[in-house]
């Protein structure tokens, strides 16, 4: 299916990216699994843009099935199913990660002025392999919404081969029929995301 994205941003280095991501997949298998499978979403960044809008929504594809872990309750998972007919906003995120501590309160900010709209935030923590400092970082920075605990990043399969998973903080925005609407390979402020979800949620 053809797709038009669109964005405005800084230029990243795709070939770093992907060089990045073979790294970090061959070294950071531990901790608890999480599971997923049957992507189908093809990640594109036309001329290396760090905000890419999937416009119009016909064009847009799903990821595929995406569950794992509970960050904060042992023994229960979260599927991206489990928010059917909602937008689900995905943040990629680690407690190592500066511009991910930086990002939290705006991240909140944009999950409080939305949630009333059917939005849903979930956060996938990566590469933390101390289950307990992650956790840490949700108590110390206020977050509200639920995380995936994935120290081996297994769950990411579910947003395709070609995703730099290696950006860490980055977020996607999936529309109702979680198909990938925008992709942010960057922290963020409140004013970039909120406006984009809301956008999208107004979509019918």
């Amino acid at each position: 299916m053809h797709r038009t994205p669109r964005a405005h941003a800084h230029p990243l280095s795709l070939i770093a990216i992907l060089t990045a991501v073979v790294v970090a997949a061959s070294g950071c298998a531990s901790g608890t699994d999480a599971v997923a499978s049957g992507a189908n979403f093809d990640f594109v960044s036309p001329g290396g843009q760090t905000d890419i809008l999937y416009d119009p929504p016909e064009s847009r594809n799903r990821i595929g099935a995406l569950a794992g872990p509970d960050l904060m309750t042992d023994g229960n998972d979260i599927s991206l199913t489990d928010y059917a007919d909602q937008i689900v906003v995905i943040n990629l995120w680690g407690q190592w990660c500066a511009p991910c501590r930086s990002e939290a309160d705006d991240l909140e900010r944009a999950y409080e002025a939305t949630k009333d709209l059917g939005v849903q935030f979930l956060g996938i923590n990566v590469r933390d392999p101390q289950r307990d400092k992650a956790q840490d970082f949700v108590v110390d920075n206020n977050v509200s919404y639920p995380s995936i605990y994935d120290p081996s990043m297994r769950t990411l399969i579910a947003l395709g081969g070609n995703y730099p998973t290696s950006v860490i903080p980055s977020t996607l925005v999936l529309d109702r029929q979680h198909r990938v609407a925008a992709v942010f390979l960057r922290a963020l402020l409140t004013e970039d995301l909120q406006p984009v979800i809301e956008r999208v949620a107004a979509e019918r």
